[in-house]
């Protein structure tokens, strides 16, 4: 029988928070200190942050077949955002600046880890959510070999680099407008406003890495996002499938596996890029819905300090028979961003943002150029950032068609924010 050894031994939860892990050697370890030849690994599996060997609380056994993490994010942060005058009403004192102030995104607390060499495993609860959103994710992997696993539970749908990248390791503290906003419909069913991101859900996956260099996951779920921690779904009279989504993702990593990473601190010496493409398609059944085909086109890369990355995406939208509308809408959107780590510890970046959110039957969209300036402060863990976005329209038809268009989105939108995670 293998003896279970800390690898790193805080006292319970609370110093490990306020006290980095030691190596073998006993010598205090800098997160950020590497030398230019110096090759760091940082453990992203569990999608919420990276974790490293050398810090934190872990208990391993002998053989390396049995590991248990415990892990937490913490992201608090204040944000100000300003709206245009159309669609206020001033009769009812509505001001232009709302949804200001301060917030908690993410109070996540969760363990990873790994049983028989062959099973990772991760539970995660953040506690800043509410409803089924509490458990952020909850999962079970079996890998039959690197090429082949299998993961069930609650999971990310693979659909887009902004939404595939670890939590905590994106360049802006918000994603892209284009992905996280609701499209604009020509018809007043405000329970059908979709968006192009899918996020979090319950499903099965079958994923892995082929060759080296590879990447495919291909699953079914839901479709009900990470809200719903229930089977509701039925079946649809429109295509006799199953009420489900249904996608598929496959990328090219030539140099191996990319990070799951928009830029860390200590893993400033990689060379890495993938291209990616995405399918998916969300089945509903007979009611107040739509049948959502989604498509993506991604391109990542990791040279050294610098960080580029280009997406885009496209969504048609059907309504289902019951809602007695035939016609079918399409949307599009794109972003191109990039950073740079002008110190080890200060990394700057762009980001311009595009979306076609009242559809490709109508003229007009929005654009949103964003600045952002992230500083790891070293020996904590700790990350501050702090971003600014502005969002423009052009090329509508009508001055109403602008007035619509971007209702809902603040014009300028600035946001600090101060992350930890352990």
């Amino acid at each position: 029988m293998n003896f279970i050894h800390i690898k790193s031994i805080p006292l319970i939860f609370t110093i490990g928070l306020a006290a980095p892990s030691l190596a073998e050697n006993d010598e205090p370890i800098n997160p950020i200190d590497q030398t230019p030849s110096e090759e760091v690994h940082l453990d992203m599996e569990n999608g919420v942050l990276p974790i490293a060997d050398d810090r934190g609380f872990t208990l391993q056994s002998k053989d390396g077949k049995f590991v248990f993490k415990p892990y937490l994010y913490l992201s608090t942060n204040a944000s100000l955002h300003y709206y245009a005058d159309e669609g206020l009403d001033k009769a009812y004192n509505q001001d232009n600046i709302a949804n200001s102030g301060f917030a908690i995104p993410y109070g996540i607390i969760g363990f990873t880890g790994k049983a028989f060499g062959k099973i990772d495993y991760n539970v995660s609860i953040n506690a800043a959510g509410s409803g089924g959103a509490i458990l952020q994710q909850a999962w079970i992997d079996y890998a039959a070999s690197p090429a082949l696993r299998f993961r069930v539970g609650k999971l990310k749908t693979p659909y887009t680099h902004a939404f595939m990248t670890t939590l905590g390791e994106t360049l802006f503290p918000m994603v892209p407008t284009s992905l996280s906003s609701s499209v604009i419909l020509p018809h007043s069913l405000n329970a059908v406003t979709p968006s192009i991101m899918t996020g979090w859900d319950l499903g099965v996956e079958m994923h892995g890495l082929v060759g080296g260099k590879w990447g495919y996951e291909v699953g079914i779920f839901n479709g009900t996002g990470g809200a719903v921690n229930t089977a509701t779904k039925g079946f649809s009279d429109d295509n006799h499938l199953p009420s489900l989504l249904y996608a598929g993702r496959v990328t090219f990593q030539p140099n191996g596996a990319m990070p799951a990473t928009q830029g860390n601190a200590r893993m400033l010496n990689q060379n890495k890029y993938l291209i990616g493409l995405s399918l998916n398609y969300n089945n509903e059944a007979e009611n107040e819905s739509t049948n959502d085909l989604r498509a993506g086109l991604e391109f990542a890369m990791l040279s050294g300090r610098w960080y580029f990355a280009a997406e885009a995406y496209y969504m048609n939208m059907g309504f289902t028979n019951r809602q007695k509308i035939d016609e079918h809408y399409n949307y599009f959107g794109a972003y191109a961003q990039a950073g740079c780590f002008v110190t080890p510890q200060l990394q700057l970046g762009l980001r311009y943002d595009w979306m076609d959110r009242n559809g490709s039957g109508k003229d007009g969209s929005l654009n949103a150029p964003a600045v952002v300036c992230n500083y790891f402060i070293p020996g904590t863990n700790l990350k501050l950032s702090g971003m600014y976005q502005f969002t423009g329209r052009w090329g509508h038809a009508t001055q109403l068609d602008r007035d619509l268009d971007d209702l809902g989105i603040s014009t300028h939108t600035a946001c600090v924010q101060l992350q930890y995670a352990f």
